[in-house]
């Protein structure tokens, strides 16, 4: 059974937390610094990172609409060249982050 984080906030949107890994080439190429550069344009927080077996996990919060949207963002950018494969999970809780940032951890 999946449980996902959604709530409503002052505007009646939903808002959503997820999680998403990318594979491909996606390491060495500038893409968690383009992620983080798309972040700008959309109300979203959260965080990206290199995770040692060559994917890119993405965590990130926003309104549903906004979520969507910046995922398709990236998805149309220069960095569909080198993503495989894109698969999204639900998280069962917000992220923890202020603004959008790069991690350096696994």
């Amino acid at each position: 059974m999946s449980v996902s984080f959604t709530l409503t906030n002052n505007t009646g949107r939903t808002v959503t937390s997820l999680q998403v890994f990318y594979e491909g080439r996606v390491q060495g190429v500038g893409f968690r610094w383009t992620v983080r550069h798309i972040a700008k344009g959309f109300e979203a927080t959260g965080w990206v990172r290199n995770l040692i077996d060559g994917r890119v996990e993405m965590q990130l919060n926003g309104e549903q609409d906004e979520v969507r949207a910046f995922l398709d963002a990236i998805a149309n950018s220069e960095l569909r060249a080198h993503i495989r494969k894109a698969s999204e999970n639900n998280l069962p809780t917000p992220v923890e982050a202020s603004g959008f940032e790069i991690r350096h951890d696994y």
